[in-house]
């Protein structure tokens, strides 16, 4: 069924696709369920000509059945999104040696600022700023320090299976990998504004060699 989600190059992806098929498969055969339901009733009890209404005040046991059951469900769903969040997104989980970036969403626009050899943002070596250009190397965990300038904005990569709202006066820290090289597209998944739908980036996921080439050619054009 992966033909109907972006193709994903992310370690991340697979449990994130398989809790979103999970719910889809329960909501849909709710879905049926109930709406099945609503024509059977139509139908079955449609006024016709001689038929006498029946009084019922309806039952007890069905009513605790269609309540405990999704109840239940619920719960184990609940249980289980808790535990794929914590896997990803729990701060103890946070990659120590990951190459850091700091990103800053604006109107419309995403700033990226590129470390330097110490591979971490906020110090001395800190190398240089792109707009919208967002280059990092395959097969290495990654962090980028999200921020924005002025609105909320929604940094989004769907193939790397990464969305995280950007809130002004906030830096939050967002970790992934990718497992393949190739070009792909942040996009701002939230309204922000009247420039909303031309805020895009290019990703470019380099080899490492290709990496540390590219990086190298930018710091010296500086």
């Amino acid at each position: 069924m992966d033909w109907a989600l972006p193709p994903n190059y992310s370690t991340f992806g697979v449990v994130i696709d398989q809790l979103f098929w999970i719910i889809l498969v329960i909501t849909g055969i709710a879905f049926l369920l109930v709406e099945g339901g609503i024509l059977w009733f139509c139908l079955k009890y449609r006024g016709r000509e001689g038929a006498r209404a029946h009084y019922t005040h309806g039952s007890n046991r069905l009513e605790v059945i269609w309540t405990v059951v999704p109840a239940i469900i619920i719960a184990i769903l609940g249980a289980y999104s808790a535990k794929v969040w914590q896997d990803i997104k729990g701060a103890s989980n946070r990659p120590e040696d990951a190459l850091e970036f700091r990103v800053v969403g604006k109107q419309f626009e995403w700033n990226i600022t590129y470390p330097g050899i110490d591979r971490n943002i906020e110090t001395e070596d800190d190398n240089f700023t792109v707009r919208n250009q967002f280059h990092f190397p395959v097969n290495e965990d990654i962090t980028i320090l999200l921020e924005s300038e002025d609105v909320i904005h929604s940094f989004f990569i769907p193939e790397l299976r990464v969305k995280q709202d950007a809130v002004p006066g906030m830096t939050i820290p967002v970790w992934f990998d990718a497992t393949q090289t190739g070009d792909f597209e942040i996009a701002c998944a939230e309204l922000c504004g009247l420039g909303h739908y031309y805020m895009q980036a290019s990703v470019t996921v380099h080899s490492a060699a290709d990496f540390d080439a590219w990086l190298a050619g930018q710091a010296s054009a500086q």
